[in-house]
């Protein structure tokens, strides 16, 4: 092998580790953010990260920038990197199109659903039962944002998974809010899953379909409940039901 080669075969292991070490960094920040361990406003900061997680500088800060590109983090100039407020305004517009492609996932995932995906989704709900009993907001956030990206994950269209994970990051700290904004929310949300389950499991595509978009119409609702000021609460409008022309 010649030096060049060598200094190639180098170079490639060195981006292949760098890589991975940025993938690490940016998961630790994204779980913590999505925990609820990193609120909207908290600063990030290169060194301590990296003191943390025992890696370089350069795989933190490629982290913070695939964050931002994200939109998980916003970067102010000689200011630092801040995890990213995402306004009512803007969930409303997630919570739409979230709406549109979970749908579209159930569609997909009921004509394809085999044990092994049955079997994960149930284990899911299951441990939404546990935390509810529990009353572990947290472990209940985790397995409720882990039953959706199944679903979506399953359904076998890989841009359509892509789409979906950009912006159920973004909604995290949203979702978290409205399970607090009423005692029994997390009660009312398990008994959707349960139905949306039920149908999925009975490969019925429209109705799970119609169940996933109350689902995520019920969790925008319980975001403004959870952020707005009660006299503002009767201005949310729902999304309507999808028509026969339009599921067509």
């Amino acid at each position: 092998m010649t030096e060049n080669m060598q200094t190639a075969s180098v170079d490639a292991i060195d981006v292949v580790r760098r890589h991975s070490l940025t993938t690490l960094v940016r998961d630790a920040i994204e779980r913590q953010i999505a925990d609820g361990n990193l609120a909207p406003g908290d600063k990030l900061n290169e060194a301590d990260w990296a003191a943390r997680l025992q890696v370089s500088r350069g795989p933190v800060r490629e982290a913070f920038r695939a964050l931002e590109q994200a939109g998980l983090v916003r970067t102010e100039k000689n200011r630092g990197v801040f995890v990213r407020t995402v306004t009512l305004a803007e969930a409303d517009e997630i919570y739409a199109v979230r709406a549109v492609l979970e749908e579209a996932a159930c569609r997909m995932l009921a004509a394809r659903l085999d044990g092994k995906q049955l079997g994960r989704l149930r284990a899911w709900v299951e441990s939404m039962q546990g935390a509810l009993d529990t009353q572990d907001q947290d472990a209940y956030t985790r397995a409720n944002v882990a039953f959706h990206d199944t679903i979506v994950a399953s359904a076998g269209n890989g841009k359509l998974y892509e789409t979906y994970r950009r912006l159920v990051g973004e909604l995290n700290l949203f979702r978290r809010a409205a399970l607090v904004a009423h005692d029994d929310a997390m009660a009312r949300s398990l008994d959707e899953h349960r139905a949306i389950l039920m149908a999925l499991a009975s490969r019925d595509a429209e109705h799970a379909a119609a169940l996933m978009r109350a689902h995520v119409n019920g969790g925008r609702q319980r975001a403004h409940e959870a952020c707005e000021p009660a006299g503002e609460r009767s201005a949310v409008r729902t999304f309507p039901a999808s028509t026969d022309e339009e599921r067509a």
